[in-house]
């Protein structure tokens, strides 16, 4: 990976969380302003010993922090991270979060992953909108996959159609491995030459799936000559042309790119004859590979010659399908937390990831489409982990709060303040192990 690909991707990356860390917290800041409660800051990131930037405005204090882990509100009268032990020694004052009646410190507390489940609605329902929904059926994928030795190892061939999983037709191909994963299929049904054939998954293959990071089957597609790579063999051959049909390589079928891609790379440093169909005439091209084995032929974009299913809305359409989206993910999150539990193929050291992981997930070049989806997505999962009921999380304070509502009594403040320190060491523990586990395999594990 080049230094500009990873500077584009930690870019994405901070952007983002930054937006969502900043509406997180306004989550927490705005209904505690309503109900007259001091904020005594509001920070981007964490500043231990220093900030990179603070003003002040009132009561509260601004400021940008120079550990990009979070972010937070620091809530006058109330145990969080801060651990201000001589604040709450003293008296409670009127306009401390421990001297509100507690159904308006449970929306105070609710606030940060409510605005994170709005924000994932409200951006799925705006890309709908703009973008609509573009995707690939997984019965237009009329040439058949081409695939990897994983899929060969279920008994997956170049050119089979993948027709369903466990007999459930999958209506998006590329959501296909997703499926088998989520759902631990055990069969591929597929289309080989007409005739329908059941392929076995067997056990193993999910967790070598996971692994790969990658799908094992990919669209196989007609190889157009689109473009020639500067000082290729094609070009300076000047035999070829844009809008040729790339047919065979030495007389041997090749007619889809990767079939051809696969040929070629035994011939470096030969001669070879390249088969191409252009104005209905059928030519015989011959050319000299150099050391790098590369003929240097773009292909035209592969979206031309498949039935893409594209979907718009209009605004209002756009709402309920931005909410049901919103729902589908954050299903689809909670099945693979799931899994991590009751698979025996899924295992924690292999699905859990810092914040390398997370910053790979984001392309390689700026897509602002792309960027908005894992926006989306991550406000979901921030929303889905603040909720859970660890002390020092959102959940944790929520749980209390529930507690004290239903049976009239408040947590005192020193157990309140020992679950603070048991959730914090158990976060730090989960942040520590996550980002280790990533620094392991991308960097540790390289160097073996």
């Amino acid at each position: 990976m080049t230094t500009e690909v990873i500077l584009v991707k930690a870019g994405q990356l901070l952007l983002s969380l930054s937006i969502l860390v900043v509406l997180h917290e306004l989550g927490h800041f705005i209904p505690a302003k309503l109900f007259k409660t001091r904020v005594e800051k509001f920070y981007l990131f964490f500043d231990p010993w220093f900030s990179l930037f603070k003003f002040k405005k009132g009561e509260t204090e601004y400021g940008i922090g120079w550990l990009p882990l979070g972010g937070y509100v620091k809530i006058s009268g109330m145990i969080d991270e801060s651990m201000d032990k001589e604040q709450m020694a003293k008296p409670p004052q009127p306009y401390e979060f421990r001297a509100k009646p507690a159904w308006q410190r449970l929306i105070i507390m609710i606030g940060g992953v409510t605005v994170n489940i709005l924000l994932a609605f409200f951006i799925y329902a705006m890309m709908l909108w703009y973008w609509g929904e573009k995707y690939l059926p997984t019965d237009a994928v009329k040439y058949g996959v081409t695939v990897d030795s994983l899929g060969q190892s279920i008994g997956l061939r170049d050119g089979d159609k993948i027709l369903s999983v466990d007999n459930r037709k999958i209506e998006r191909f590329n959501a296909i491995p997703a499926d088998i994963i989520l759902h631990e299929g055990k069969t591929i049904q597929v289309d080989r030459n007409g005739e329908m054939v059941n392929l076995n998954i067997p056990q193993g293959f999910v967790n070598r799936l996971i692994k790969q990071k990658e799908p094992f089957a990919y669209v196989r597609f007609p190889y157009y000559a689109d473009k020639f790579e500067k000082g290729s063999v094609a070009e300076k051959s000047g035999k070829f042309q844009p809008g040729d049909q790339i047919i065979s390589l030495n007389n041997k079928p090749a007619a889809y790119f990767t079939d051809f891609a696969k040929e070629i790379r035994g011939h470096k440093n030969q001669d070879i004859t390249v088969g191409v169909i252009r104005n209905g005439d059928t030519l015989n091209i011959p050319v000299k590979l150099t050391e790098t084995g590369k003929l240097g032929i773009y292909y035209q974009d592969p979206e031309k010659f498949f039935d893409y299913k594209v979907k718009t809305y209009t605004f209002l359409q756009a709402i309920p399908a931005g909410f049901t989206k919103s729902i589908d993910k954050l299903v689809s999150y909670v099945q693979q937390l799931r899994l991590i539990f009751v698979s025996k193929e899924v295992k924690v050291s292999e699905s859990l990831g810092g914040f390398m992981s997370i910053g790979n997930l984001f392309p390689e070049s700026w897509d602002w489409m792309m960027f908005w989806e894992m926006t989306a997505f991550l406000s979901i999962i921030l929303a889905f982990m603040n909720i859970l009921p660890i002390p020092a999380l959102d959940g944790g304070h929520v749980l209390f709060l529930l507690y004290e509502i239903v049976t009239g009594r408040k947590p005192s403040e020193k157990f309140l303040e020992y679950a603070q320190i048991v959730g914090m060491v158990i976060l730090f523990g989960l942040l520590l192990f996550a980002n280790g586990l990533d620094f392991w395999r991308n960097i540790i594990s390289k160097w073996f």
